[in-house]
């Protein structure tokens, strides 16, 4: 019998998401280029080419690479996608926004590299600990409202993932009308008042590509009211760890959410 390949063996990943979960299923050498924007796993800007930015991509670079197989994500990496498809590769855009969807995607990039079984059991783990999270959050007298701040000028609200993980970490989006909305631009805040007046008793910054600045947002017209600001409940949590939709996101990301949720608790029982 011809033993022809199981799954792609030259994949192009153009998010870090795909990069960081092949890593951990052990199918690193298929990876012949990822975006610069990666930092999961560490070892990955070393061993491999950057080829993209997250908006544009080198396409004449990742064609040079003859890759079978480009990962991509969302509509914002569409027209990346559509020039590949034209110059013959094939590629494969997924498009997940919610807890759900992430676990879908880890799922089937384990099953196209021939490792559904491994990818199930890390999944398993994680859906264990999400699970077990939830468990000592639900017992919490009092959950803390949360501003989750994906950037500052403007204000953008969380999307819907990091919502979701910070109800199972034990904590009330403020605005969780607008984590239903996939597009950053759908989720701007437009006057600073409207937070204030949701008065957070938690305010979390994930600015993507700029450090978080706790005293910029402290110094803000009107927010010295605010019980965050009151209390010194600012933190970062950074976008590589949360802002992935993937398996930082379901690790350390809501492990870091729950730890700032547990701390506020023990203080406002």
């Amino acid at each position: 019998m011809t033993n022809y390949p199981r799954g792609p063996q030259r994949i192009v990943c153009l998010t870090e998401e795909t990069t960081e979960w092949l890593y951990l299923l052990g199918q690193q050498a298929r990876i012949v280029g990822i975006s610069g924007y990666t930092v999961r796993p560490r070892r990955a800007r070393d061993e491999k080419p950057k080829v993209s930015a997250f908006l544009s991509a080198k396409i004449d670079r990742i064609l040079a690479l003859q890759p079978d197989c480009v990962f991509g994500f969302s509509d914002l990496q569409a027209d990346i996608a559509a020039e590949l498809v034209r110059k013959g590769v094939q590629v494969t855009i997924f498009n997940q926004r919610s807890i759900a969807e992430i676990f879908g995607m880890l799922y089937q990039v384990a099953a196209m590299v021939g490792e559904a079984a491994k990818g199930e059991a890390l999944l398993d783990a994680m859906r264990r600990r999400l699970d077990e999270i939830a468990a000592q959050a639900s017992v919490l007298k009092r959950r803390p409202r949360v501003f989750f701040e994906e950037w500052d000028e403007p204000h953008i609200s969380c999307i819907r993932w990091v919502s979701q993980l910070l109800t199972i970490a034990g904590g009330d989006d403020c605005f969780a009308e607008l984590a239903l909305m996939p597009m950053g631009r759908d989720r701007i805040i437009a006057s600073g008042d409207e937070i204030v007046a949701r008065n957070p008793d938690i305010i979390i910054g994930s600015w993507c590509g700029k450090k978080f600045r706790a005293a910029k947002v402290a110094a803000r017209p009107g927010w010295a009211q605010v019980n965050a600001v009151r209390d010194e409940q600012l933190f970062e949590i950074k976008s590589a760890d949360i802002l992935q939709p993937g398996p930082a996101a379901l690790t350390d990301g809501v492990e870091q959410l729950h730890r700032i949720v547990m701390a506020w608790s023990q203080h406002h029982d």
